[in-house]
């Protein structure tokens, strides 16, 4: 079988403390709230960890531009809790407004029956930095959407929760509420879903290129006019971009990572970092990847050894795409190059450690794509789709290289791959390109601008609102 990081999971606690150490406060914070969901994390030494956060010396920042919702009463509501992009980014959101002095409440409407480790510690995670967390059903979750000065609703899905929990106080809530869209996928677009969202205070939505097709897709398949629509790019914690501008624990990382795959430090890694699923692309990639040791071998090139890591492998449901992933690898005897990793939210060591990222989202691409602009931190050059929102992020020819979606994507993205490993001045001019843009319009400050003139106007609405 394809090999698969079980030294990593075996040692984490180990090289993890030698690493925190290491850091300065906020990454050492960081890492403590930002664990890798195994078994073996829950041990880390906090003690330790605690000793050195007291002792450091407070530095003043900016005042946040979010300041203005100190005092506010806020309701996320999101339709699971999980891994994913949408609710990490929501509770992304929850730490920021808890931070100027925002009361939080969180609701998840979808949960499993029985205890899930995953809800469980990401809950606790947010009881931690003072977000309420209560039931999605019952009377306090209307209590709670009634006082509220803002509703953020997570996801085209979460629509469903308005009607089946707040029934006759869906109209006065509705004036309040931001539903912040994250979705490209056709199967969203269904009354049940969306019926209220023309009512609304407005729409937030990750890119030009969604936000242009919800407006398109909502007005042809179901005659339903968007919401005052707002586009807002994201941006990086400023805890990753500690660690991304880190040397010390960037070498720490890569050599640890590296070390636990079983890959040198002078070979070079591609990596695919998503949730293990065919609109993920992982497939069409490892086909890329297997076409790119051919044309090394046709052409006899001389280049460093190359490997792949798909991170983002679910060990305890093992699905049969990701065993047609595995078999694919077996098939075509590229065992010792190819590595399967769990699904994790410590991302930073993976970025470290590899050398480019490929972007490989299919049909119409990521509706922004976060991993993208952290891997542009690490001073990493993206291997993209020219779709969604990957299109908004990446430079083509610049901070990375574009490919097209589909069967018809394998060969040039096999190309790309293989001229960013002869050319390693150009892949390094990508990667510092690439930095540069982040630190130009992808950073955290960026994105809670962005955000706060959204709630600004949000609120306004509302307030005008509950006077007419």
């Amino acid at each position: 079988m394809a090999k698969h990081s079980g030294a990593w999971a075996a040692s984490h606690t180990r090289w993890l403390l030698a690493l925190l150490m290491m850091l300065s406060v906020s990454t050492l914070i960081a890492f403590l709230i930002r664990p890798a969901f195994d078994s073996c994390d829950r041990h880390v030494n906090v003690e330790v960890v605690k000793k050195r956060v007291h002792s450091a010396p407070q530095t003043g920042s900016a005042p946040s531009p979010l300041g203005f919702m100190k005092s506010k009463h806020v309701l996320l509501v999101s339709h699971e809790l999980s891994l994913s992009g949408g609710p990490l980014l929501l509770m992304e959101l929850a730490f920021l407004l808890r931070r100027v002095g925002a009361e939080v409440c969180w609701i998840t409407i979808h949960k499993p029956a029985g205890t899930d480790e995953v809800i469980y510690s990401l809950e606790h995670k947010m009881l931690d930095r003072g977000v309420q967390v209560f039931s999605a059903k019952g009377q306090e979750a209307i209590d709670t959407a009634l006082r509220a000065d803002l509703v953020v609703l997570n996801t085209a899905v979460a629509g469903r929760w308005l009607d089946a929990v707040l029934k006759e106080n869906v109209p006065r809530v509705l004036p309040k509420v931001l539903w912040w869209i994250h979705e490209m996928r056709g199967h969203y677009f269904r009354l049940e879903y969306v019926k209220h969202l023309p009512l609304v205070a407005g729409a937030m939505i990750d890119s030009h290129v969604t936000a242009e097709y919800w407006k398109n897709r909502t007005h042809e398949r179901l005659g339903i006019k968007m919401p005052e629509t707002y586009v807002v790019h994201l941006g990086n914690s400023k805890e990753l971009m500690e660690v991304a501008e880190d040397s010390v624990a960037k070498r720490v990382l890569r050599e640890h990572v590296r070390e636990s795959l079983g890959v040198r430090n002078e070979d070079l890694l591609f990596a695919i970092i998503n949730s293990v699923s065919r609109g993920k692309g992982q497939d069409l990639f490892l086909r890329s990847f297997y076409e790119s040791l051919q044309l090394i071998q046709e052409k006899k090139l001389q280049v460093p050894t190359l490997h792949a890591v798909i991170v983002g492998s679910d060990l305890t449901a093992q699905t049969k795409f990701e065993s047609e992933l595995r078999n694919f690898v077996m098939l075509k005897k590229i065992q010792d190059r190819v590595h399967f990793v769990n699904k994790t939210l410590t991302v930073a060591p993976y970025l470290a450690a590899i050398d480019v990222l490929v972007q490989n989202s299919q049909a119409r691409g990521e509706c922004f794509g976060r991993i993208t602009i952290e891997a542009m931190a690490f001073q990493l050059p993206v291997l993209g789709t020219a779709a969604g929102g990957t299109t908004e992020i990446v430079l083509n020819g610049t901070t990375g290289l574009l490919h097209p979606v589909g069967k018809e994507g394998i060969t040039p993205l096999a190309k790309n791959i293989v001229k960013l490993a002869t050319h390693v001045e150009r892949r390094l001019t990508m990667g510092k390109r690439g930095y540069e843009r982040v630190k130009e319009i992808f950073l955290e400050h960026h994105m809670a601008h962005r955000i706060a003139a959204v709630l600004k106007e949000v609120l306004r609405k509302s307030k005008r609102s509950s006077y007419s």
